[in-house]
């Protein structure tokens, strides 16, 4: 995130945003299991195994989608360097689309899952040279880690850049969770529709900035 250039991190947070959006549509509708953060549905698979089989098998399910949905967005990126990015992040906005079509349709599981799926690929948009993840979009333990690694290292010697994008990265995802515990009372899962146009928006504009190479 330090090394990205100013549209870069635009782009960065403008996915957080997006999946702290979609995992607020998530994890309310889900009653308290997430489409997004798999570490506390990997808390809750442990719990439910020795509570509740039921909560286990949820939690279980929602993992298995999200590492589906890794595995589709990482064979997407590995089509090229050229146009990854925007390769990758259509194929969410088309998972998006289904999973609100889907749930349109009374198929609210299938919905979920493609969900889930989504929140898996939107992070493998930021890949490095060795394919390895650089940035993730959908969980800021990582980040808020490198957040308190700047803060001090900023008490040391002041450099701004070693926490501020870290910083604004994770108030994307804050921004997004609001919006979208705001709008699901009025719209309920079928919000996700606008989740598939914010992310078609967001193709659309990464590309005309130059960003299908990062």
């Amino acid at each position: 995130m330090t090394n990205y250039g100013l549209k870069l991190r635009l782009f960065a947070i403008a996915l957080a945003a997006l999946s702290g959006y979609v995992d607020a549509l998530g994890f309310i509708y889900l009653g308290g299991f997430f489409v997004s953060f798999m570490s506390g549905n990997s808390t809750r698979l442990a719990v439910g195994m020795v509570e509740d089989w039921h909560h286990a098998l949820i939690s279980g399910g929602l993992i298995l989608a999200f590492v589906f949905g890794v595995m589709l967005g990482t064979l997407f990126a590995y089509r090229g360097t050229r146009g990854r990015s925007i390769s990758v992040l259509m194929l969410v906005t088309l998972l998006l689309t289904l999973a609100a079509a889907t749930h349109a349709g009374d198929m609210h599981t299938l919905a979920v899952a493609l969900t889930a799926m989504a929140m898996g690929a939107i992070n493998c948009i930021f890949v490095g040279s060795s394919g390895e993840v650089t940035t993730g979009v959908t969980y800021m333990t990582g980040t808020l880690v490198k957040l308190g690694q700047g803060l001090a290292r900023n008490m040391v010697r002041p450099d701004k850049i070693a926490w501020g994008g870290y910083l604004w990265l994770w108030l994307g995802l804050i921004g997004g969770g609001l919006l979208g515990a705001a709008i699901y009372p009025w719209l309920g899962l079928a919000a996700l529709w606008l989740a598939a146009i914010a992310s078609l928006l967001i193709a659309i504009l990464a590309s005309r900035l130059n960003l299908s190479e990062s």
